[in-house]
This record gives C-alpha cells, structure tokens and sequence, in this order.
C-alpha cells in the first residue's frame, strides 16, 4: 500500500511518517509498502520506504507527481498556520484551500476512491458561550485560517457522499509541546511557554494567564490520525468530521504545572504582554469541544497536562541521544 502525506516534513507528519513506519497498522487489512512525502522541504526520516516530492502543494503538477495512479491513502496535513493565514490572505487561500481541492481532484481521478485524511482545526468554531462546545454546533470562524479549514471540511465531506474519496476530517486541538522554535502559528506561544522555560530561556506569552485552551500532545494527536486512518468506513456515518479529544487548560494551569516539573524559577522566565494581532485569534477559538462520538469510536486522549510535558521532555531526550 502507497501512502502520501502532505507537510510530510513538518512536525506532525513527520511523527506520523515515522510512526506509520513503527508500528505498521494495516488499512483495510494491507500493510504500508512505501510512503511519499509531498512538501517544501524534504522528509528528514531516513528510510528507504519513505520519498520526498519538494514542491508547491498548490501546483497540480506537483500533485499529480507525488500522488501517482497507485496511492492507496492521504494524509492531507499541510497548511499555512493561523497568524500567517491572517496576515497574507493570498498565500492562505492558495495553499489552505486552492491546495486542498487540487488535492480531492487528483485523488477523484484515481481508478480507486482513496482513503482521504484531512487536519482540519478547532479554529472552524468561534468563541463558546458554553464548553464544552457540542459536536454538532455549526463551525462559525472568526479568523481566515479557520475559514480556509471550514471550508476543506466540507469538501471532504461532499467527495465522500459521492464516493469519490473515503473521508475522515480530524478536528485538531492546539499541540503542545511543540520542538523547535517558534513558527507563525497564533498558538506558538503555548509550547513556547513551556519549552523555552525548560531550556532555560525566557518565553512571552500574549494572552491573559485565565485563557482557557483547548490542547493536545503530539504524541496522542498522531495516535489518533491513525486510529483515523484504519477505522472501517461503516463505523463513520455520513458525516465524516471529528474533534479529536484534548484537554482544556488555563495559561496559568500550564505554568503551575512547569512550575511542578522544573521549579518556581522556570515559571518566571514566563513574561506577559499582550499582543494586539495573536490575542484576538487565539481568543475567537473554544477553549473546550465535546468529544462523546469520538471516544466511543476509541479516540485517545492526554490524562493531564504534567503528562504532555513529561511526554515532550522523554522525547527530546530521546532525540538528542539518536543524533549524538
């Protein structure tokens, strides 16, 4: 079986690639042969299973090179994040949206309607009035990045009524920890909190410290992008969208918690000061949504946000040990 993944050099489809590899999950009872990674840069896992397409998603060339007429599943991951989304409205339509629907017509074409992953984001909801915010409210975006997702949504679910791909959208919380430095992300500031302070460093946060969000590890939000990749497609109904499960946390509820992992004096590397173009974005999004359907369907969740910083602090000392 041939998979590809988009933003298969990023950090979630990178982690996915490789834990693809790990673990060897069979879909619809066949194993994974080869996985092509279609992005900017290439792939970093070296394995002779995995090729690297480096290129513009949003070129149907490009596409149609990478995807090839023998591809069994997607995993479309790759996007421009939110703030970038928000400050070049252009370049966020073309690869969030444009993109994705050169992506859904190339997988049309094939002789075979392939499985079809979509991330998609808690940013397709506004601010709730209540949390947790009910599985079937309607998405209302109050950003272009979460208009872009909202409308990839319901693209995928469209081609799979009509059975030109087998769909399932999962609705991403915030992932934390992120490695790394910073990207464009509105979010950014969430790992960053936590991640520099452990490094020593000092980190600023733009939003006040009773925001609630709505986050998830890395390491459950792959495990359940592949428990969403082999679920039969009997068990999905006709709607094929999911929010994945997450804990909601205070700012000031992650840094009690860093505090409890390395001590009083990481916590106040922590600075506040608001930022006019992050807040009004992260604080549009629900710091809580209703995951009933998904975990009945077996969906993964963190136990607590201690864990999400001990799971980032094993991994990193796990990869500084594999590149010494």
């Amino acid at each position: 079986m041939r998979i590809l993944v988009t933003g298969g050099a990023g950090l979630l489809g990178t982690r996915l690639i490789q834990s693809l590899l790990d673990t060897q999950p069979t879909i619809d009872g066949r194993p994974i042969t080869a996985i092509m990674s279609l992005d900017i840069g290439p792939c970093p896992i070296g394995d002779g299973r995995v090729e690297s397409v480096i290129g513009d998603i949003s070129d149907p060339r490009v596409v149609e090179s990478a995807l090839g007429p023998d591809t069994a599943v997607v995993c479309h991951l790759a996007a421009i994040v939110s703030a970038e989304a928000e400050a070049d409205f252009e370049r966020g339509m073309q690869v969030n949206f444009d993109a994705t629907r050169v992506l859904l017509d190339a997988c049309r074409r094939l002789a075979k309607a392939p499985r079809f992953l979509f991330a998609s984001s808690l940013a397709v909801f506004g601010p709730a009035t209540v949390e947790p915010l009910a599985e079937n409210i309607a998405p209302m975006p109050q950003s272009s990045y979460g208009t872009q997702k909202a409308i990839g949504e319901l693209l995928v679910n469209d081609y799979s009524r009509r059975g030109f791909i087998d769909g399932r959208v999962c609705r991403l919380p915030t992932i934390v920890v992120r490695p790394g430095r910073p990207n464009q992300a509105a979010s950014s500031f969430a790992s960053s909190i936590i991640r520099e302070p452990l490094n020593g460093e000092e980190a600023i946060c733009p939003v006040a410290s009773d925001l609630p969000l709505w986050l998830s590890s890395p390491r459950i939000a792959v495990s359940n992008l592949i428990h969403a990749l082999t679920l039969p497609a009997d068990r999905l109904g006709d709607w094929r969208t999911f929010n994945l499960p997450g804990l909601t946390v205070t700012v000031s509820e992650m840094l009690d918690a860093l505090e409890r992992k390395a001590g009083a004096e990481a916590r106040a590397r922590v600075r506040f000061e608001p930022d006019a173009a992050i807040e009004p974005i992260v604080t549009s999004w629900p710091g809580g949504l209703e995951v009933k359907r998904s975990l009945a369907l077996g969906f993964g969740a963190d136990r607590n946000f201690d864990d999400v910083i001990t799971a980032f602090v094993d991994d990193e000392a796990t990869a500084g040990r594999t590149q010494g």
